[in-house]
């Protein structure tokens, strides 16, 4: 009998810490006081202080029952598409919890935190060896803020050549962020269609590309999870009318080791720290989306940098033609820590075994699901692999009953009905950090259910069974919102 990671069992119902424990509990024997007593000024306070008095257990078992509601990656496969939700090392956490690192204060003279500013600058370096890259800044906080940083570096650029430019090309295969991105800075997004092959051709890009546009901006891997293998060619196409090429590295997991986008074209790209080295998307806590530049992009890049001088390492302002400041103090340094612990740890054949590692298990997924559910696309995938539906509409089974129903089983739902060129998308990302084991229990749950589908659809109508809340009303959700707090 196959066994999945979701279970029946005990379900802990938890109240608000307000509605729980009764004056006077305490957990905790506060010191005798020194100082006299003074109440709480009930006039500041509105209807005075209101604070619930708990027991030590009462705090304890409400945050661990909260947290036993929660799935996340050191629970079980998350396999959610474009995120690379991988297992993150215990070491890397380990790193940045030390209090050299975690009780500095940004604030501190340069010449008091050598230390931070050494793995700073040297994680700076490393990017711009893995991407083929010339500079790069460390300061944007995730990678929207990367993508936006990219587009007022090349909004810089053209500025600083006298051209006003309005629009910039953005693949219906690029990440959802990219023309949003793209028109914070001014532009007007101009949809470029992917081919019959899901990639771009050039073409395309080349019957849209003017003197009038700024440049393009590429992911790739693009959101099918299919590498766009015309990328120079593109970027040919561009530079000959004065444009610049701006790469999504969001999906650099597949590509480490293997591919270096500053050598194929791209001119200014961001990389995601929290998802392809050491995090997973998300992580527990803040991202970093680094910048990496092509050196005549270098002079536009935000302040402070970090610079060596004189054996030291300092912050300086000394670029007039940055773009400024795109976040407070430095960046996430937590982050940058924790990624640079994993790329040392991980060595530059470790980095390229990983990616891979990622594809293979993607293409592995791929091809064991592609005869139950359809695949939009018969070609070797990337990092991740895009389902449909398509063959469970005639049982009037969704993507989203499918995948409410793998909540039953024990997993977390793919990321669903993205990207938007594939009806009913099912977007997995299995990552690297899964072994064959955990895939085939995966594997497994998908054609049990497409199974039920046929056999017992209102079985995954109803879905999910087995979860603390039951499926939600979706719909009014999003249509009547409740924005009150």
């Amino acid at each position: 009998m196959m066994e999945f990671p979701g279970a029946s069992g005990l379900i802990m119902n938890e109240p608000l810490l307000w509605e729980k424990g009764s004056a006077g509990r305490c957990g905790f024997s506060l010191p005798r006081r020194d100082v006299p007593f003074s109440p709480v000024d009930e006039a500041l306070t509105g209807a005075g202080p209101d604070f619930p008095d708990l027991s030590e257990g009462d705090v304890v078992r409400h945050y661990t029952r909260l947290s036993q509601w929660n799935f996340c990656v050191d629970s079980g496969l998350y396999p959610l598409g474009s995120c690379t939700m991988k297992y993150s090392p215990k070491i890397s956490e380990k790193q940045v919890g030390r209090r050299g690192f975690a009780s500095s204060h940004p604030m501190i003279p340069a010449l008091l935190s050598q230390g931070i500013l050494r793995i700073m600058y040297e994680l700076e370096r490393t990017l711009c060896e893995i991407t083929g890259m010339d500079a790069a800044s460390l300061q944007p906080a995730a990678g929207a803020q990367g993508e936006l940083a990219g587009m007022l570096i090349i909004h810089a650029f053209h500025r600083s050549n006298g051209e006003k430019r309005t629009k910039i090309l953005v693949p219906d295969t690029a990440h959802g962020t990219n023309p949003a991105s793209a028109a914070l800075c001014g532009y007007i997004p101009v949809p470029v269609p992917s081919g019959v092959n899901g990639i771009l051709s050039p073409d395309a890009v080349a019957s849209l590309m003017d003197e009038d546009t700024a440049g393009i901006m590429i992911t790739n891997p693009n959101t099918l999870g299919l590498f766009e293998n015309n990328v120079a060619a593109i970027a040919g196409i561009i530079h000959a009318r004065g444009g610049l090429v701006y790469g999504d590295g969001a999906n650099m997991n597949a590509l480490m080791g293997i591919v270096k986008p500053g050598e194929v074209g791209v001119d200014v790209m961001h990389l995601n720290l929290h998802k392809t080295f050491a995090a997973p998307h998300g992580g527990g806590g803040p991202g970093s989306g680094p910048v990496c530049v092509k050196k005549h992009l270098a002079d536009f890049l935000p302040v402070p940098r970090i610079v060596m001088e004189g054996g030291k390492y300092l912050l300086s302002e000394n670029f007039p033609g940055t773009i400024g400041k795109v976040h407070a103090f430095h960046g996430n340094v937590g982050v940058m820590i924790k990624a640079y612990c994993y790329i040392r740890l991980m060595g530059p054949e470790g980095l390229k075994r990983a990616s891979e590692i990622a594809v293979l298990n993607a293409n592995y997924v791929k091809e064991m699901l592609k005869n139950v559910y359809h695949l939009p696309y018969e070609q070797i995938c990337m990092h991740e692999c895009v389902l449909s539906d398509k063959n469970q509409n005639e049982y009037k089974i969704s993507t989203l009953d499918i995948v409410k129903r793998l909540m039953d089983y024990g997993y977390h739902p793919p990321t669903v009905y993205f990207p938007l060129v594939v009806p009913g998308a099912i977007m997995i990302e299995p990552t690297e950090t899964e072994s064959k084991e955990e895939l085939d229990l995966f594997i497994t749950a998908m054609k049990s259910i497409a199974r039920e589908a046929k056999e017992a659809p209102y079985i995954l109508r109803e879905a999910p069974h087995r979860t603390k809340v039951k499926r939600l009303d979706e719909t009014r959700a999003a249509r009547r919102p409740c924005l009150a707090g």
